[in-house]
């Protein structure tokens, strides 16, 4: 009997130590597997902080662009109020002269008419004098009075046309 204890206790480690040779190859395979994934995962680590770096880089980029975007867009809306301004003080100076050449016309052809100097003292600061070009009643003598009559029509017409145009614009 002591023979058959002996065997069955050899045969009973030697099961164990299959199972325990079995388990040790198990888990020798997750392990190796276990390190790859590692190496994968530090891998895909290394991809994320190269990324990341690279957007902010990109970001840092994006906000000097802007900044100079800013700055080249309030350069230019300054340029245009300044721009707009001189166009305004040219618009009345341009009304100013109208005005002028409008009684210089109205003198000339009426010799003093009271009611061209009336229109041009009751016009608004701004606005174009009243004065319209007036077909003669008498016949007018002379070549320069027709010319200046002609000029005067004109560039009150080319003033209302300017003032239309600001009004436009200021709408």
């Amino acid at each position: 009997m002591s023979t058959l204890v002996t065997l069955l206790a050899d045969g009973l480690v030697a099961v164990l130590l299959v199972a325990t040779i079995v388990s040790s190859l198990r888990l020798s395979r997750r392990i190796a597997q276990m390190k790859a994934d590692e190496a994968a995962f530090r891998r895909t680590i290394g991809d994320l902080m190269a990324a990341s770096a690279t957007a902010e880089r990109a970001i840092a980029g994006l906000r000097s662009a802007i900044d100079e975007c800013d700055r080249t867009l309030a350069e230019r809306l300054e340029a245009a109020g300044r721009g707009a301004a001189e166009i305004a003080a040219q618009v009345a100076a341009g009304e100013g002269v109208i005005s002028r050449i409008g009684a210089i016309v109205g003198e000339a052809r009426g010799a003093g008419r009271p009611a061209a100097a009336a229109a041009l003292a009751t016009s608004a600061p701004g606005q174009p004098p009243a004065i319209r070009p007036e077909p003669a009643s008498e016949a007018v003598e002379g070549l320069h009075s027709e010319r200046l009559g002609a000029a005067a029509a004109a560039a009150l017409a080319m003033t209302e046309r300017a003032l239309q145009r600001v009004r436009s614009r200021a709408a």
